[in-house]
């Protein structure tokens, strides 16, 4: 597949798209830039990282370096094929589940406001929906994933099929009814599989306690405060508002062959509040930013988001890895905390040490988004931003 979307590709750069533009780093320190005023050493590493695309892998990359070890900044690659005009730097992306830190933020403010108890029972909450087969299951679990609750289903096995149900609207109440009309698959605590259930009934939580929409709730608490102001929900609308990058995925014809397929039309109500988020590397590095200084979630709550559950992973057995809305790995001989996550032709991260020394946020117009493996061009730039992986 991967050699046949190289030939495609190849084919469209001699139809008239052209190679992408140079990586174009700024060092300068603007107003969102917190004490951080020079580049970080690790520059030509990230340059690296984004060079030549387009490529069989991606059609653009926007990055943004950030913390008190430096600034850096880049782009590469193209708008859209058709044109090849370069890669816009502050275009509007789809984050995917990097939702879920926006959800679990907002439900740990609810919580610090005594509206929200992280040790009572998702059901308790949400009686007509939560069946007693679930009732067991706490709104820590439903936020950290070890809450046993399997997948919902969804139309279709494949990304083509997928992409015939691209304009399907679906109630998050329906899919959580899909869901836990199925038996568990463990014992709610007693291990972890990342699904993004959980916090579509977290999103649903919020309503319930909150008596708005989850979507007013984050704009209120998270959105406007920050000043996030290219950062929306889509809701039932498949287009990205504003100034955008186009998505392309991979995909396989009628005839047999591979080919790349602009997706950026694509409805996004199957993730809702586990990740339908759509933003820009501006605004996510200023929410990054305020999140692990606790501007965002204040006090001892914040210590559940860098509180990684003392269970095994499901399917591989190895350590949690998913704390509440964001995941850890040890890269560079250091623990790194963050969020990825993935829309049909787009990847997205946000991530940072701790103690904010250092900062990744990036989008790539990836062509295998949700595939078995990380995208080649995100992995580069995670191992450029922080390094190698680490036992």
């Amino acid at each position: 597949m991967k050699r046949t979307t190289r030939t495609l590709l190849a084919a469209a750069l001699v139809l008239g798209v052209a190679a992408g533009p140079a990586v174009v780093p700024a060092v300068a320190a603007g107003p969102d830039t917190a004490l951080a005023v020079s580049a970080p050493p690790l520059g030509p590493a990230l340059e690296a990282a984004i060079a030549g695309l387009p490529t069989a892998d991606a059609t653009a990359a926007l990055v943004r370096v950030g913390g008190t070890e430096g600034v850096w900044r880049g782009s590469s690659g193209v708008h859209d094929l058709r044109t090849g005009r370069p890669a816009d730097p502050g275009a509007r992306f789809r984050a995917g589940s990097v939702t879920k830190v926006f959800t679990a933020a907002v439900a740990l403010q609810l919580a610090a406001e005594g509206r929200l108890d992280l040790d009572r029972t998702a059901r308790s909450y949400l009686p007509d929906l939560v069946p007693a087969r679930y009732g067991a299951v706490t709104v820590r679990q439903l936020l950290d994933h070890t809450h046993g609750i399997p997948a919902p289903d969804f139309p279709g096995e494949t990304v083509e099929e997928w992409y015939a149900h691209r304009f399907d609207v679906h109630d998050p109440r329906d899919t959580v009814r899909s869901a836990t009309a199925k038996e568990p698959e463990f014992a709610p605590g007693t291990k972890q599989h990342y699904l993004n259930i959980g916090y579509t009934i977290a999103g649903l939580l919020i309503e319930r306690v909150t008596g708005d929409s989850y979507e007013h709730q984050v704009g209120a608490r998270v959105l406007r405060p920050l000043g996030l102001r290219g950062t929306y929900f889509p809701g039932p609308d498949p287009h990205i508002a504003g100034r955008h990058n186009h998505g392309y995925q991979a995909m396989r014809s009628a005839d047999g062959t591979t080919g790349l397929r602009d997706v950026t039309v694509w409805g996004t109500t199957d993730g809702w509040a586990a990740g339908d988020i759509v933003s820009t590397t501006a605004d996510l590095e200023r929410f990054t930013r305020a999140l692990f200084r606790g501007d965002v979630v204040r006090g001892p709550l914040l210590e559940e988001m860098f509180t990684l559950p003392k269970v095994a992973d499901v399917r591989t057995g190895a350590p949690a890895a998913y704390s509440v809305g964001l995941s850890m790995k040890k890269l560079g001989g250091r623990e790194v905390w963050g969020k990825t996550g993935g829309r049909w032709g787009y990847n997205a991260a946000v991530a940072s040490t701790r103690d904010g020394s250092r900062t990744l946020v990036y989008s790539v117009n990836s062509t295998d988004a949700k595939g078995q493996d990380m995208n080649r061009v995100a992995l580069n730039l995670m191992v450029a931003a922080f390094g190698p992986p680490s036992a």
